[in-house]
C-alpha cells in the first residue's frame, strides 16, 4: 500500500481531520492532502515522517521505512523483496511440523548452510571518520549482500574495511558483520557513526573511559587514539563476525 494511503487510513481510523494532523505535524493542510493522494513528487522528509508517526501513534520508524523504500530503485527493491520471500519460505518450512518430504529437508539444509542474508553497506574507514552513504535505502536494503551463519540479529549489516589502522587483526578488504541488536561493551570492536558536526563513520575498538567520553582506539600502534564526547556518537554497533580471504589474488 502506498504511503499516502497508509497515512489517510490511519487518520480516518483515529477520527482526525487533515487540519488536526497538519497542525500537530507542523505542515500545511494542502501538503498533507497531497501526501495522502500521492501528488507529491518525492516522499516526505524524514522529519515530516517522524512527526506523522508521533501524531498518529505509528510504530517509530514505520513510516520512514516505507518512505525510504519508495525512494529505492525498482531493481534494488525487487531484489530485497525476493530475499525477504526466501527468508519467509525458510521460516515456513522450519515451522511446518507436519512436513515429511525429504526434498523439503534438503532444501532447508541448503538454505541454512548458505547462511543468513546480510546487507553490505558502503566501506567503513579503519582510519579516521569516513563519510558514507547507504543511498537512503531502508534498513536491510543494499546493492550487495553476503551470507553468514549463526547471525540472529535481523538488523545485522556488513561493511568492508578500508585503511590499516585496525591491523593486524583486520585488513583492508575484510568484510565485518555488525549487530545493532547487541549492546556494545568497553573493549569491543565497533562500527561507530558520528552525528553533526563530524557526520561520518569509523571502525575502532572502543573504551568507555568516563560516563561522558568514549576512546576510539586503533589496533595499529602507528595511529593515535581519539577521545570523543558520547553525545557526538549516534551509533555504536559491535562486530560479531569477520570474513576475510585466505589468500590474496
Amino acid at each position: 500500500m502506498a504511503i499516502g494511503n497508509i497515512i489517510r487510513q490511519r487518520r480516518e481510523e483515529l477520527g482526525m481531520t487533515q487540519d488536526q494532523v497538519a497542525t500537530r505535524v507542523g505542515i500545511s493542510k494542502p501538503y498533507l492532502s497531497n501526501i495522502e493522494t500521492g501528488k507529491v513528487r518525492n516522499p516526505p522528509s524524514d522529519a515530516v515522517l517522524r512527526a506523522l508517526e508521533k501524531a498518529m501513534s505509528f510504530v517509530p520508524g514505520e513510516l520512514m521505512r516505507i518512505g525510504h523504500l519508495d525512494k529505492t530503485p525498482v531493481d534494488i527493491r525487487q531484489r530485497y523483496e525476493s530475499l525477504l520471500a526466501e527468508v519467509q519460505k525458510l521460516h515456513t518450512m522450519v515451522e511446518d511440523k507436519g512436513g515429511k518430504a525429504a526434498e523439503g529437508d534438503e532444501e532447508i539444509g541448503k538454505l541454512i548452510a548458505a547462511g543468513v542474508v546480510v546487507p553490505v553497506i558502503n566501506s567503513v574507514a579503519a582510519g579516521y571518520p569516513h563519510h558514507f552513504t547507504d543511498l537512503d535505502y531502508p534498513p536491510g536494503v543494499a546493492d550487495e549482500y553476503t551470507r553468514c551463519p549463526d547471525v540472529h540479529d535481523p538488523q545485522a549489516f556488513a561493511a568492508r574495511v578500508i585503511g590499516d589502522s585496525m591491523e593486524p587483526q583486520y585488513h583492508e578488504g575484510d568484510l565485518v558483520i555488525f549487530s545493532p541488536k547487541r549492546a556494545a561493551d568497553s573493549g569491543d570492536d565497533c562500527f561507530v557513526r558520528f552525528g553533526p558536526p563530524e557526520e561520518g563513520t569509523t571502525f575502532k575498538r572502543i573504551y568507555q573511559d568516563s560516563e561522558d567520553t568514549i576512546r576510539l582506539q586503533p589496533l595499529n600502534s602507528s595511529y593515535p587514539a581519539q577521545t570523543v564526547p558520547r553525545e557526538q556518537i549516534t551509533g555504536l554497533w559491535p562486530a560479531i563476525f569477520r570474513i576475510q580471504p585466505v589468500r590474496g589474488d
